[in-house]
């Protein structure tokens, strides 16, 4: 007997808008598209409407209220959660308070979108089906104090609705009339909210599965500079979970993360300030930690099977040099910790040699063909 999920189990509105917008999109669009054509006008709102969107649930909903990864003033937050309702995924105080229980019980039952319940539960399913009791919005307490969070979870439908459908509609019926307004609705309202849910989406479900791990295994989460595309810089993921407060998550200058870009362009004009970043030698002790690990598994491997002698030999001076490594860190430590000023002088000069050197060794393993 087939298994079938009782109605009572469905969230009916939910699912009833996901589905819908999403057969919308890849129904009525392309006959819109076909019969009237298009123009800069609605490829120009589209993209506002999708980076407005898509930067209030990453720049405003996930950075700034979720992990306080800095402070904003009051116009910020007012607009990110005006376009952040647009994008039709919850108020702000609903979406963190999913967030934050992500991370505190990732990969585990009380996980909202966890990822060992299956590709599909991550990516949607969980929001599709109420398979567990609603829990208490407790923790997000401290963003309840709030009255731009408290309106905006009070007020979210209609601020979603008028901003998300009406404002694109009547931005078109000004350009063009009503097909404008017609065109305005399906494109820079029905595609674009399918096309922002699904890029959030993306980082519950495929951000915990492709990629790598190079800040920790502890969890599912993994970097992928794909993911980091198609998510305004939220493909980094296993370096999010280990470091959930910092604002950045391309923490390397190379990666692509216009979230991060945002938020500084935003501090120099001073709409906010106290931005949150992890020092850079605790991200390289965080590597050589997870490294070592990942040294240790593979050695632990060859009592297993025979390795050929030259990989054997570059995995143990890989392993000698991280301990020669971790040891000369605690004596850095230990010379921070002086107050003398030329000691201090001496032990930035180390700690710069100890990050190449650290950098090398971590380069070294992946080429011993360590495990991500």
């Amino acid at each position: 007997m087939p298994f079938r999920l009782p109605a009572s189990r469905i969230n009916w509105v939910n699912s009833s808008f996901l589905t819908g917008s999403a057969l919308i999109t890849v129904t009525a669009v392309p006959l819109y598209l076909w019969r009237c054509g298009f123009n800069g006008f609605q490829v120009a709102m589209f993209a506002a409407l999708f980076l407005s969107t898509g930067l209030s649930i990453t720049l405003g909903y996930h950075r700034l209220f979720a992990h306080l990864a800095f402070q904003a003033r009051w116009p910020v937050r007012l607009l990110t959660l005006l376009f952040g309702a647009a994008a039709f995924e919850n108020s702000a105080l609903e979406w963190v308070s999913d967030h934050r229980r992500h991370h505190k019980h990732t990969d585990h039952h009380e996980d909202p979108y966890d990822i060992t319940k299956g590709f599909w539960h991550a990516h949607i399913g969980w929001i599709l089906f109420q398979l567990n009791a609603e829990p208490p919005r407790d923790n997000v307490r401290d963003l309840e104090q709030d009255p731009l969070l408290r309106w905006q979870d009070r007020s979210y439908l209609p601020i979603a609705i008028g901003v998300g459908f009406v404002l694109p509609a009547v931005c078109g019926w000004l350009h063009a009339g009503w097909t404008g307004a017609l065109g305005g609705f399906l494109l820079a309202g029905m595609a674009r909210i399918t096309a922002v849910q699904h890029m959030t989406f993306c980082i519950n479900s495929l951000c915990h599965t492709i990629g790598r791990r190079p800040y920790t295994t502890k969890c599912s989460a993994r970097d992928s500079w794909i993911m980091a595309l198609c998510t305004f810089g939220e493909g980094y993921h296993n370096y999010h979970h280990e470091f959930q407060h910092d604002y950045r998550n391309g923490v390397k200058w190379w990666q692509w993360d216009p979230t991060k870009w945002t938020i500084w362009t935003l501090k120099n004009l001073r709409l906010v300030r106290g931005l949150r970043r992890v020092p850079d030698h605790k991200i390289l002790l965080a590597q050589l930690a997870e490294t070592r690990r990942q040294l240790s598994a593979r050695l632990a491997a060859c009592q297993q099977r025979p390795l050929p002698e030259r990989l054997r030999e570059l995995l143990q001076a890989s392993d000698a040099k991280l301990d020669e490594l971790a040891a000369r860190w605690v004596a850095l430590k230990v010379e921070y910790a002086a107050k003398a000023d030329q000691k201090i002088r001496d032990a930035r000069a180390s700690l710069a040699e100890l990050r190449r050197e650290l950098r090398q060794a971590i380069e070294l393993l992946e080429m011993a063909g360590a495990p991500a």
